[in-house]
């Protein structure tokens, strides 16, 4: 069998610590934690990740480019602005209710991670930020920039609170209430005023 290389290695560890982060939060997880689940020698661990918060930086841009992937595999199957929101809505319905939903990774650094300036905070407030811009260039094939810019962040706080009460034990009627809202305010938006 063929020794690991040391791409293989980082990425082991990047997915051990995603797993304990996910489960058990940043602050809670210590390194010693994650060398002995992944099963490294601390020289690989710092060799790789000088510190944890490089670690947990790099933890959430794996997070993000996973979902980034998986929105843009789904955008391609719709045709409509309309259908393209309703599909990152559908997203958060199947996270919801799967084995592997915990609540969001990213407003769990940023609850932990209060400061501005903080890498892991800068590192969450990215992917939102994406997820938003995302939606925002979505939103402009129907309606002005401006009104897409203020639309994507209420689509954005609909998700973020659908996240929250399916966190809370209420993922189908959480997906169900934000979708509602969501296309509402789409279907409101293409009525003449």
């Amino acid at each position: 069998m063929a020794e690991p290389t040391r791409t293989d290695k980082r990425q082991h560890i990047v997915e051990t610590a995603y797993a304990l982060f996910k489960r058990v939060g940043f602050h809670a997880t210590g390194i010693d934690r994650i060398i002995a689940e992944a099963d490294v020698a601390k020289m690989t661990m710092y060799r790789h990740f000088p510190s944890k918060d490089d670690l947990m930086v790099e933890v959430l841009g794996y997070r993000a480019g996973r979902f980034e992937r998986q929105l843009d595999r789904l955008a391609e199957q719709a045709a409509t602005p309309e259908r393209k929101i309703g599909t990152i809505f559908d997203w958060y319905g199947r996270w919801f209710h799967s084995a592997d939903f915990h609540g969001c990774l990213f407003a769990h650094a940023l609850a932990e991670f209060g400061d501005p300036a903080h890498p892991v905070f800068q590192a969450a407030a990215r992917q939102k930020n994406d997820l938003k811009r995302r939606m925002r260039l979505i939103l402009e094939e129907m309606m002005p920039a401006d009104e897409a810019d203020s639309t994507s962040a209420a689509l954005l706080m609909l998700i973020e609170g659908a996240t929250l009460m399916a966190r809370m034990g209420q993922p189908a009627a959480a997906i169900r209430d934000a979708r509602k809202a969501a296309m509402a305010m789409l279907a409101a938006r293409g009525r003449p005023q």
